[in-house]
């Protein structure tokens, strides 16, 4: 019975590690989360990393809800973006058998027989089934966004109202509002 508790801990505990990047501020500097920096009096960098698992919308929605929360914070009403960039970065991951390892190969004894296959034919290690590689994908995204107090003005696509953007993105970025009517 406690093998049996363990493994559906061990369990749960890994799925737990399988989700999209949480909204939230990265722990370090190379974590993943919304990390911000003012550069002067209204204007900051901000930016948001995501792991493997958390989409590209995700990332940049995040960014923009972390953007109109700074906004609230310091105390304006709106924020125009200034330049920004996402970025993907790929990765691959896998392995590779080397020839030898109980295929026809180089140093394989039906390699030296005049029975052999080629050193091109199947077997030999290239592809499938011998080669395993995972592509890993993940998106930063970051801004340079300045804050004003007052009316957004209606003919900058750029300009954000933050009190909008937090009604609008809340539910994107930090999932539905929990239901406490107990049911």
């Amino acid at each position: 019975m406690f093998r049996v508790l363990t493994l559906g801990a061990t369990a749960l505990l890994l799925a737990a590690c399988a989700t999209a990047t949480p909204y939230g501020p990265a722990q370090s500097a190379r974590g993943y989360g919304f990390s911000d920096q003012q550069i002067e009096e209204g204007r900051f960098r901000i930016m948001f990393r995501g792991n493997s698992l958390t989409s590209r919308d995700t990332v940049e929605n995040s960014l923009l809800y972390r953007a109109a929360e700074l906004t609230v914070e310091q105390g304006y009403d709106y924020f125009v973006v200034i330049e920004n960039d996402t970025e993907e970065r790929t990765s691959y991951s896998g392995s590779s058998y080397p020839a030898y390892y109980g295929r026809y190969g180089y140093g394989h004894p039906f390699y030296r027989s005049r029975y052999a296959f080629p050193y091109y034919a199947y077997g030999f290690g290239w592809g499938h089934p011998y080669d395993s590689y995972t592509e890993i994908t993940r998106y930063s995204a970051m801004a340079f966004v300045t804050m004003h107090r007052g009316q957004k003005p209606a003919d900058n696509p750029q300009a954000f109202n933050a009190r909008d953007v937090l009604e609008n993105l809340g539910p994107v970025v930090l999932g539905p509002p929990a239901n406490n009517t107990g049911y």
